[in-house]
């Protein structure tokens, strides 16, 4: 089996070429470098406009920690072309590492490295290739979730898979509290992938092609409140789309983001009804039992207490959400 090279106490290391641009992909860099890795160059997005104004560009996450650690920084709107290639062919990596940088890389790119292109992908995979396996996740009420390393092919998130960690999903954990820890174990998962490679003691798994299942891009609808669904189901939504982009549903033309959901199922009524507003919040009716709603964010307003919300009389006992 071929492997690559192995660190080792004399200063060698795996020189690695590194593609990610988010929050998320930030303890895989970090984790990669406090191992001894070589990471000779990061490629990340484009630095983007932030802030109200829009005004200024600022860097994504993994380009701040690369400015840190003085590593070289790549950021082509997409990675593809001659200049672009022959620049990540001139770090000379030994292996590329890619963890939800935003784009698909075609194969020049992939088959660069000697020892191939390997990604951190937030699913147990086959199930839950896309963009949103964490939200999916959630969404669909897995007990459990984690993280896979595979081998990129030109197929999305097709690859053999070569090392998967398992995690729990707590029964009120949110996406952002998930994302959290998929972060942690990616990075674990990553550390781990290289020296099982590195010693010729990996293996590659192919997908069950039959069991594959899809988490697309997250759109606006997506994240709407069915309160006819089930309260569990209702609970379910508002966890997976916490934080962004926030389970939203309306009282009249104003547009409202639920946030701390519980289920209660001893309650009933109307689906999206109003039926408590007290000191803990709002209870609206599901289409079996109903979910207590702790934090809401009204549009053009913060992010507020739903019993504070209620104090200030913008919504009653009675009233309908839809």
């Amino acid at each position: 089996m071929t492997t690559i090279p192995r660190t080792t106490t004399s200063g060698s290391s795996v020189r690695i070429a590194f593609f990610g641009t988010p929050e998320f992909a930030t303890a895989a860099l970090r984790a990669l470098i406090g191992e001894g890795h070589d990471v000779v160059v990061v490629v990340t997005q484009p630095d983007r406009p932030r802030g109200r104004s829009r005004s200024q560009l600022e860097p994504s996450p993994v380009k701040q920690i690369a400015l840190e650690e003085g590593i070289p920084v790549l950021q082509p709107e997409r990675p593809r072309g001659t200049e672009f290639v022959e620049a990540l062919r001139a770090a000379e990596p030994d292996v590329s590492v890619v963890v939800a940088y935003g784009h698909i890389l075609p194969r020049e790119v992939i088959d660069l490295p000697p020892f191939g292109t390997f990604n951190i992908h937030a699913s147990l995979l086959p199930h839950y290739r896309g963009a949103a396996p964490i939200q999916a996740a959630v969404r669909d009420g897995c007990a459990e979730s984690g993280v896979s390393v595979q081998r990129m092919v030109e197929r999305l998130d097709a690859g053999p898979v070569v090392l998967a960690l398992t995690t729990p999903i707590a029964p009120e954990e949110t996406a952002g509290e998930l994302q959290l820890r998929l972060s942690e174990l990616g990075a674990a998962a990553i550390v781990e992938a290289l020296v099982l490679i590195s010693v010729g003691q990996s293996t590659e798994t192919p997908q069950d092609e039959a069991a594959v299942t899809y988490s697309p891009k997250i759109e606006r609808e997506h994240a709407r409140i069915h309160w006819d669904l089930p309260a569990n189901a209702v609970q379910a939504a508002i966890r997976a789309y916490d934080p962004k982009p926030g389970a939203w549903t309306t009282l009249g033309a104003l547009e409202v983001r639920c946030y701390g959901a519980k289920v209660l199922e001893a309650l009933s009524g109307a689906p999206g009804t109003v039926l408590e507003a007290d000191g803990e919040g709002i209870v609206v009716a599901c289409g079996a039992g109903a979910v207590r709603i702790s934090d809401v964010h009204p549009a053009g307003r913060k992010r507020l207490a739903a019993a504070e919300w209620a104090r200030g009389r913008a919504v009653s006992v009675g009233e309908r959400l839809v």
